[in-house]
């Protein structure tokens, strides 16, 4: 989930109503209380795990459904004091077996949330600077060979937590016998905070700790998951909106190199990270703001982390501050994938897609019947207020999608025009390096919610990838023919996840991706492959963006 999830206040969360998602999101659902002991894990009816050993000490978890679960395992150590923007810490051993019966803290974050049918699935727990932990989801213990599948939560590099509700990995432990293991990291200021120009040699590694706490888990991973009857030689990123680019950041950082093994990218990409000079701009103007200077960043590790927190929320906001990954030439030597794929990824399979009405998600979401000036001022704005260019743009949506919606010719462009347009530029630059194969996804399954009104939106397809379509109800509805779409999805995922190849009995064949069919999965109640399904309107939309960057 992108970052724009975090200008909606929580405390709207019931505007509208919705439908129940099942006994386990039901309990997440409040509205502005703090979080208690009661939405987090129910242990009743359950079983222990037996213990596990891990590198800092034994652990076990629970038992539910036939699978193993593990969480709040911590992968480090708390980030709190001296450990504050620095690099994450191996966790201190313990001596007694550790319960991993509940969630950790969330990484620390604003209030902000997404809209009633995602915001429903989040547990709220509280935040703090112990965050470093991560929930395993196994069918079985023992050394294994079953392939490790990393979430990577939404939020932008600001917001989230892999302790959703909405990615339980229970279900997708099961049907496809894999192990899932969700990532918590540190977010915003406390992530990306870019230290490393300013401090010495004290600070020289103070640059995207967020990144290396990810590359810390997969570490962590490696050394570990063999007891937890995964394989650490077949480890798949994925992750959606904010964990797309995080992924996507990860196929460029040479720290993760030999970590992971295949990648998935659902909504979101990084395709530039931010330049130091200007990542250190507005360091020092941040410290400007708590009155400190450049020697004096030792004070940093001993102000509350809730005032560093308020400050970093003052608006005016500071331009270029801790928003994502800093191009340091360190951690991240270049931008991540501009001009060219990553080479230490080079031989990574990829896969990546997008939804078909993304911004269908946002609060209000946008009327069934949009009227014809209010669509065409939204098509301006794509068009760079050029109006006969835009009038062009509706007339090509409206011939290529006979009897297409106001609404829809706004949405489908606008998402054809940014997240659309992104997953496949990073097909086009992964497949034009020739190193490994890539395989690219159309999803646009709508949602009945509302009346139709919310479409395929943003963060739809995740509830489908987990097999979480009944605990996200909120989000799908009630209908039965969710179940063949969440099989077909998630079998595909597993697939890749165990070969690099998507393809599975219950889906039409699905090539890799080249640049002259373009063959894309469209993923519906029908999935079938077509080529180059937007060709026209990628490729206008293409020539208004080029044409704005040559001006």
């Amino acid at each position: 989930m992108g970052s724009e999830w975090l200008k909606h206040d929580r405390t709207r969360m019931s505007r509208r109503s919705f439908l129940g998602s099942g006994t386990i999101a039901a309990a997440s659902i409040f509205a502005g209380g703090p979080w208690t002991r009661a939405l987090a894990q129910d242990a009743r009816g359950t079983t222990m795990t037996a213990a596990v050993q891990t590198n800092a000490g034994k652990i076990r978890g629970l038992v539910r459904y036939g699978v193993h679960q593990f969480w709040g395992v911590p992968y480090a150590a708390s980030t709190e004091g001296a450990n504050r923007f620095m690099p994450p810490v191996k966790t201190a051993a313990w001596t007694s077996v550790r319960d991993c019966f509940q969630v950790g803290h969330r990484a620390p974050q604003d209030a902000g949330g997404p809209i009633s049918e995602v915001w429903s699935l989040d547990r709220r727990e509280p935040d703090g600077e112990d965050c470093l932990t991560i929930n395993v989801f196994t069918p079985g213990l023992g050394n294994g060979q079953r392939p490790v599948m990393v979430w990577l939560h939404g939020g932008g590099f600001s917001g989230g937590s892999g302790n959703w509700v909405l990615y339980d990995g229970t279900n997708l432990a099961r049907k496809e016998d894999v192990v899932m293991v969700a990532v918590n990291h540190r977010l915003n200021l406390f992530g990306f905070l870019h230290l490393a120009d300013l401090g010495g040699e004290k600070w020289a590694n103070s640059s995207n700790v967020g990144m290396q706490d990810i590359v810390a888990a997969l570490a962590w991973i490696k050394d570990n998951i063999s007891a937890f009857g995964g394989d650490p030689r077949n480890v798949t990123i994925f992750g959606q909106s904010g964990g797309g680019g995080k992924v996507t950041t990860l196929m460029a950082m040479p720290s993760a190199k030999g970590l992971f093994h295949r990648a998935i990218a659902m909504s979101g990409s990084a395709l530039r990270g931010t330049p130091r000079t200007n990542a250190t701009k507005a360091a020092e103007e941040f410290l400007a703001r708590l009155g400190l200077k450049s020697n004096q960043l030792d004070k940093l590790q001993k102000i509350p982390f809730k005032q560093l927190q308020e400050t970093f929320e003052t608006r005016p906001g500071i331009q270029g501050l801790a928003g994502g990954p800093v191009v340091d030439g360190k951690s991240l030597p270049t931008d991540q994938w501009y001009p060219a794929a990553p080479e230490v990824s080079a031989t990574v399979p990829f896969m990546q897609g997008s939804v078909e009405t993304e911004d269908a998600w946002n609060d209000p979401p946008p009327p069934l019947e949009m009227p014809e000036e209010e669509m065409f001022t939204r098509v301006k704005r794509i068009a760079r207020n050029d109006d006969s260019k835009a009038r062009e743009l509706v007339a090509l949506y409206r011939k290529t999608h006979p009897g297409i919606t106001n609404t829809d010719v706004w949405l489908i462009m606008n998402a054809d025009n940014t997240r659309r347009a992104s997953a496949q530029t990073l097909a086009e630059l992964k497949v034009a390096q020739g190193k490994a194969a890539n395989y690219q996804y159309y999803f646009n399954w709508r949602s009945p919610v509302h009346h139709g009104q919310m479409k395929s939106y943003h963060t739809l397809d995740i509830p489908f990838v987990l097999y979480n379509v009944d605990i996200a109800a909120s989000m799908t509805g009630a209908g039965q023919e969710r179940y063949a779409l969440a099989h077909k999805m998630s079998a595909a995922y597993a697939a890749f996840a165990r070969t690099g190849n998507p393809n599975h009995p219950d889906l039409p064949n699905w090539p890799a991706y080249n640049l002259i069919q373009r063959p894309t999965m469209i993923l519906n109640n029908e999935c079938k492959v077509v080529n180059d399904p937007n060709r026209e309107e990628r490729l206008a939309l293409k020539a208004v963006r080029d044409a704005q960057q040559s001006q």
